[in-house]
């Protein structure tokens, strides 16, 4: 299999560019990854239509990788409940080698073909979740190993691979590909690839807690009032929903209910 993740470099001889060219030509590479997330909308949309009818039966979002990609799965799996007031263990992240390997590479980790199925265990994975793996070049075992298993028993899986053709998207029911070329130093797949997974990662996690209800208009109104910057948010959006002109009436309010969503719903009351 031919990996353009592996592929040579378009560009050569980077250690005798200037800062400044060095930086223009990472970015002039970086605008192009957005053009190839638009290709691949289409598996997207099929897989978030899939994991949000599976969550709103009850069921989890597994997101499962090794490296750069399993701190992806990670970063947005922790996001969504302070963003989105979900339940914590909805959505959950899981990095081959645990999670030490979150801070610092736990070496042939990602080798082992049976320990993501031990680690999906660990959380009583079930036919009601949906498992995502996630792998820059389609060929990380721990993934493969993982997605076959719970092919086996009949439950939901997606990847994002930057690779076309590759196994693990030959072992995922709905795989993304988004295919975004020779990175700028040659196989540092966490640059462009990493991006990519990046963006892709928002859409999921982001349209399916819009799907969840978990989005009023524009608005987090379930998020979590975990500091100072949420709180005062939360006071203003409150003000505007209600017609409150007193900021420490909303913030009382707020306060008092806990979510922007039950302080405007119980205005009033």
């Amino acid at each position: 299999m031919q990996k353009t993740t592996e592929a040579d470099s378009y560009y050569n001889n980077l250690e005798q560019m200037s800062i400044h060219e060095l930086l223009e030509n990472m970015n002039k590479e970086d605008t192009s990854v957005p053009l190839a997330v638009a290709k691949a909308i289409p598996q997207i949309e099929k897989l978030v239509a899939v994991i949000v009818e599976h969550m709103q039966a009850g069921g989890r979002l597994f997101y499962i990788g090794a490296g750069t990609s399993g701190r992806l799965g990670i970063l947005d799996a922790s996001e969504c409940p302070p963003t989105y007031g979900i339940e914590q263990g909805r959505v959950i992240g899981l990095i081959a080698g645990g999670d030490t390997a979150i801070r610092k590479a736990v070496e042939f980790a990602e080798d082992d073909l049976s320990q993501g199925w031990e680690d999906l265990k660990a959380y009583g994975i079930n036919g009601k979740d949906v498992v995502v793996g996630i792998a820059a070049s389609g060929t990380t075992p721990y993934v493969i190993g993982a997605l076959e298993t719970c092919n086996q028993n009949k439950i939901e899986t997606g990847c994002i691979v930057c690779n076309s053709g590759s196994p693990l998207a030959g072992v995922s029911k709905f795989p993304i590909e988004v295919i975004v070329g020779p990175e700028f130093v040659t196989g540092s797949t966490r640059m462009k690839s990493g991006t990519a997974q990046k963006l892709v990662l928002n859409m999921i996690s982001t349209s399916v807690m819009i799907k969840l209800g978990r989005v009023k208009g524009n608005k987090m109104v379930d998020m979590a009032l975990s500091n100072n910057k949420l709180v005062d948010r939360g006071t203003r959006m409150i003000m505007k929903n209600t017609g409150l002109g007193n900021y420490e009436e909303a913030k009382a309010l707020l306060l008092k209910h806990g979510s922007v969503r039950k302080a405007t719903d119980g205005f009033g009351k």
